[in-house]
């Protein structure tokens, strides 16, 4: 997300995706269009490691971009997943929305804190399109790679 963040500070914005629709191939030319602009950022930084900081900044600032290893997502339908064993390879791009105190994890059988994710897969892919993952050292890389980010709406 830091590059993507970069970058958009450096083209000075984003368009619609509705103006700049993702076609799923590399190759061809940029389409980018400056005049048609609708959002910019104007800054962003790198959160903590720590996830009492991120829990801050999640209060303070809203949703934050987080980075995670998303092979538990693949088969997610509910609850807080909480695997034993997860890489912290980082493969996978979300929006950490929120974090509950206890929440029902299958695999542990008990109740576990963890954070929310928004992933970009549809409403019809896990608990309407969110992902609960357990709060914890670093569960799948969660905490590894978490930025907040400053946007400018364009008028």
């Amino acid at each position: 997300m830091n590059s993507a963040f970069e970058y958009t500070l450096k083209a000075g914005g984003l368009m619609r995706e509705e103006d700049y629709p993702y076609t799923g191939s590399d190759g061809g030319r940029c389409k980018f269009d400056k005049n048609k602009i609708v959002a910019s950022v104007s800054n962003f930084s790198v959160v903590s490691l720590d996830e009492d900081q991120i829990a801050a900044n999640l209060v303070k600032h809203g949703p934050l971009a987080v980075a995670i290893n998303a092979v538990y997502m693949q088969t997610y339908i509910g609850g807080v997943s909480c695997p034993y064993v997860c890489s912290k390879r980082l493969d996978h791009g979300v929006l950490m929305v929120g974090y509950g105190a206890s929440g029902y994890s299958p695999i542990r059988r008990k109740e576990k804190p963890y954070w929310i994710i928004k992933n970009s897969w549809g409403p019809n892919w896990g608990e309407n399109g969110y992902y609960k993952i357990c709060k914890g050292p670093n569960v799948c890389g969660v905490d590894s790679m978490v930025s907040t980010v400053v946007a400018v709406a364009q008028h």
